[in-house]
């Protein structure tokens, strides 16, 4: 039951060669610390969590995110310590070591995963509290029947000892746990870390899934594709002057594009990011506000003269950023983003499954609309502040729905912890992993599927399990009573059902990931 934890652990080098003052040395694990320059060459295990300075390789990451396929890596790129470098020399810059790098939280969460007790588990211990006193009494019994018809003290005594011993609750007792630890483990091997037992029951409740758009659907890296209005050079130059200072990626894909035909940006001052609608800067001494038709609506600005450019391009599944600058229209900024090769599978698998999909984005209804229909999601909620993200949650249980949220970002951070359960993609903010009960650990939408596909397996040989223990003691404690078991095939008996359990349990090492 331990497998997965142990093969986690294994992962990580016990040594790192470590590059001091110029001279590389061999450290123990525990004495390499945030900043020090790692050296990992060709078949060797990365030691630490950090970020490639140099050199280029294909990286295994197959046992931390269960991608089958290795990662290219190269200059910026960030590693996994414990994933197998393959063919290249890196030179890797330490991020995180110890208990905070990404394997040693993984083998925490699975580890803690596998130590909780499932909802179900207090019902079977309640069950059990009520069944032990009553075996004893149906012993007792048993005992007294037997010496009123006339059996001898010695074969009335055996034929209650034959109760006690059948009736023993190891199955019982077993059932749920032994379940929760080999299917917690399972999902770890897939890349899908669960957080607690009552996480992964929750999950195989769900029937509606909520999906946000930028980075889960879709790959979350959008691109300019057209500029609306005139001189669209000084046009693109303004925005990514203006928007230098977001992290946004529609904000960013504005920045490359203007990076990239080589404009020259200027200074940003009094820099105003609003939350689901744009920005507000000073560029040269002129305010521009740079955002979304309802941004412009609010501050009064007409966007007649370009407005049905805009609304084309929306309806083709890109987003339109306005720009106006001391409070009149100057064009817009048409950005696209492309959706991930597995979104539509996975959503098919969904489907499959009985599941009601759901889009909810902060982004126009043309472009949430265009995506869904590209990739069959069942139901659209666009233009969605990050504030009321958690209110349409709320609004889709108050409908009688189970709701599971899959999101990357801080700003998804509010629906995910509202959700009766949260998927947090792998490449999102931590500030979405620590809300979400289910962590993905690559961005690949058919974890989703994958998630609750281990979760109802594992929900289903608890059931199984449940049902053959209590059935095994219906039937044994009446023929242990009548006399028709020794103790000695009730204590085999009792072994077996055990083992039969454990084996049931086992049989989900099975299960296969579609992802």
């Amino acid at each position: 039951t331990t497998l997965a934890i142990r093969a986690l652990m294994q992962l990580r080098p016990d040594t790192a060669c470590v590059r001091r003052d110029g001279v590389e040395i061999d450290l123990a694990i525990d004495m390499v610390q945030p900043g020090d320059i790692v050296i990992v060459r060709p078949g060797q295990s990365i030691p630490v969590d950090g970020r490639v300075l140099e050199g280029e390789s294909e990286v295994d990451e197959s046992l931390l995110t269960g991608e089958s396929l290795p990662q290219h890596k190269s200059l910026g790129d960030l590693v996994t310590g414990g994933s197998i470098n393959a063919d290249g020399l890196l030179v890797i810059e330490t991020t995180l070591v110890g208990d905070q790098s990404t394997l040693a939280r993984i083998v925490a969460l699975v580890a803690d995963a596998q130590a909780t007790k499932a909802p179900i588990q207090n019902t079977v211990d309640k069950v059990a509290a009520v069944f032990v006193p009553v075996v004893i009494v149906v012993a007792i019994a048993t005992l007294v029947t037997w010496l009123l018809v006339g059996a001898s003290f010695e074969s009335s005594i055996i034929n209650a000892v034959s109760v006690l011993v059948i009736a023993c609750p190891c199955a019982l007792g077993l059932a749920t746990p032994a379940t929760l630890m080999v299917g917690t483990g399972v999902a770890a091997r897939a890349g899908i870390l669960i957080k607690d037992a009552p996480a992964l029951e929750r999950t195989h409740e769900v029937d509606v899934v909520v999906f946000d758009k930028t980075g889960t659907l879709t790959e979350g890296k959008p691109t300019l594709r057209e500029i609306i209005g005139a001189q669209p050079d000084a046009l693109l130059a303004a925005a990514a002057s203006a928007q230098q200072g977001s992290e946004h990626p529609l904000a960013r894909a504005v920045v490359q594009a203007a990076r990239d035909r080589k404009l020259e940006l200027s200074p940003v001052s009094e820099f105003q990011a609003l939350p689901g609608k744009g920005v507000e800067a000073r560029v040269r001494g002129e305010v521009l506000l740079i955002g979304s038709p309802r941004l412009m609506a609010e501050r009064q600005i007409s966007l007649a003269a370009l407005g049905e450019r805009g609304a084309a391009l929306e309806a083709q599944g890109m987003t339109v950023m306005w720009l106006a600058r001391d409070g009149l229209l100057q064009g817009g900024l048409a950005v696209g983003d492309t959706a991930r090769p597995s979104s539509r599978q996975a959503i098919a698998e969904l489907h499959a499954a009985g599941l009601h999909t759901v889009l909810l984005t902060g982004d126009n209804r043309g472009a949430a609309t265009a995506i869904a229909k590209e990739l069959g999601v069942s139901e659209v909620i666009a233009e969605v502040l990050p504030g009321d993200k958690a209110q349409e949650v709320a609004r889709l249980q108050h409908k009688g729905h189970k709701v599971a949220m899959v999101g990357d970002g801080v700003n998804d951070a509010p629906a995910l912890a509202a959700a009766d359960i949260g998927f947090a993609m792998g490449s999102g903010s931590d500030v979405a992993m620590h809300s979400a009960g289910v962590t993905l650990m690559r961005p690949e939408p058919m974890l989703v599927a994958d998630a609750i596909s281990i979760s109802r397996a594992t929900t289903r040989k608890i059931h199984q399990n449940l049902f053959w223990a209590f059935a095994y003691n219906s039937v044994g404690i009446p023929l242990a009573a009548l006399g028709y078991l020794s103790p000695m095939i009730a204590g085999g008996a009792m072994a077996m059902s055990s083992v039969s359990v454990l084996a049931n349990a086992l049989t989900l090492r099975r299960w296969r990931k579609r992802a």
